[in-house]
């Protein structure tokens, strides 16, 4: 859980913003795919606590975000689920100030609920008689799944790549496939719809969550008082109870 995790942020000074421009109007956040419900939660938290502000959101996988952003899409604010798609954001000097690491997630298997597969181990997706999904290998949980895959030799004879982790749990619910490899936060989202098979190696690839306010943002206050919030207290709060762990 989330629970201990450190942050320079306090979220209990609502108008924390360096250059004392109120906080106010609206923001658009770029946020993973894997952050849909804790963001959307969080976004309406923050406009309670900030009457006058709106956040407006955009969810995607994170290398299709990063990629947007690098082509000149507006945006105050982004949220990505690995390093390696905000630091190419860094290198374009998009950031402003530095990105703050603000939870961590790994994979799990999801099946059709029941398992009717009788998956049990990482090994088992080796099986090509087993239709399974995964990311592209662009998007961070594809490159988790690939890390895991060199960790364990272990190559998953993929029917599709998605580009989102929700992509992946959609063809799963969906019963399009037999089984996927998603985050532990989007097993745990999607509830009865599906069963969870959890394996050790997981742990060979943790994919750590920054955010960071945009250079560009028209309106640098509130996108940095969100961020503030998302590792402050109540973020760490929501996302810790969705199951995401302390980067």
């Amino acid at each position: 859980m989330l629970v201990g995790c450190s942050s320079q942020f306090d979220s209990t000074t609502p108008d924390a913003a360096s250059d004392g421009n109120a906080v106010g109007g609206e923001i658009t956040v770029f946020a993973a795919a894997s952050l849909r419900t804790t963001f959307t939660d969080l976004g309406t938290r923050f406009e309670a606590e900030h009457p006058g502000t709106s956040v407006e959101f955009s969810f995607a996988g994170s290398s299709d975000l990063a990629a947007q952003l690098i082509s000149g899409a507006p945006a105050d604010v982004f949220a990505s689920a690995d390093t390696k798609n905000m630091a190419e954001t860094v290198d374009e000097d998009l950031v402003a100030g530095d990105p703050v690491d603000f939870a961590s997630n790994t994979l799990t298997i999801v099946t059709a609920p029941g398992n009717p597969d009788g998956i049990t181990s990482f090994a088992d997706l080796a099986n090509p008689d087993v239709l399974t999904v995964i990311c592209a290998p662009q998007v961070p949980c594809g490159a988790a799944t690939a890390a895991v895959e060199t960790a364990t030799d272990t190559l998953v004879p993929a029917v599709s790549e998605e580009s989102s982790v929700t992509d992946v749990l959609g063809k799963v619910t969906s019963g399009q496939a037999d089984a996927g490899l998603v985050y532990v936060t989007d097993a745990s989202g999607a509830g009865a719809a599906v069963t969870t098979v959890p394996f050790e190696e997981s742990s060979e690839a943790v994919n750590i969550y920054p955010i960071a306010t945009l250079s560009g943002s028209g309106n640098p206050a509130t996108a940095r008082a969100f961020t503030e919030f998302v590792a402050g207290p109540v973020g760490r709060d929501v996302l810790g109870r969705a199951g995401f762990a302390a980067p």
